[in-house]
């Protein structure tokens, strides 16, 4: 189960259109925001943990690497990469949304 809080003082909407890695679950839709997931409830978002999430990033024409030009962070035991505001991590045939 998902550890939740409210996020304070969030000014964002989130959105179709937001820019931000959406994954369903449980009968709504999270936004993937800075390491957690946003999620819209009353006047607030929580904010919840994203360990028990797994979000699969939008397929793209490329394959992330040394040479693919986005940024790299060192997640645990692998590197992400910076891409449109959220981070991909290679997972079998796809990436993981972050």
């Amino acid at each position: 189960m998902a550890t939740c809080t409210v996020h304070e003082q969030h000014t964002h909407t989130h959105g179709p259109d937001c820019g931000h890695a959406v994954v369903e679950h449980a009968g709504h839709v999270d936004y993937l925001h800075d390491g957690h997931a946003h999620t819209p409830h009353h006047d607030h978002y929580d904010e919840c943990s994203v360990a028990d999430l797994h979000a699969i990033a939008q397929p793209h024409d490329h394959v992330h690497g040394a040479d693919c030009g986005h940024e790299t962070v060192t997640h645990g035991d692998h590197i992400d990469y910076v891409h449109d505001g959220h981070r991909h991590a290679a997972h079998g045939d796809h990436y993981d949304e972050h």
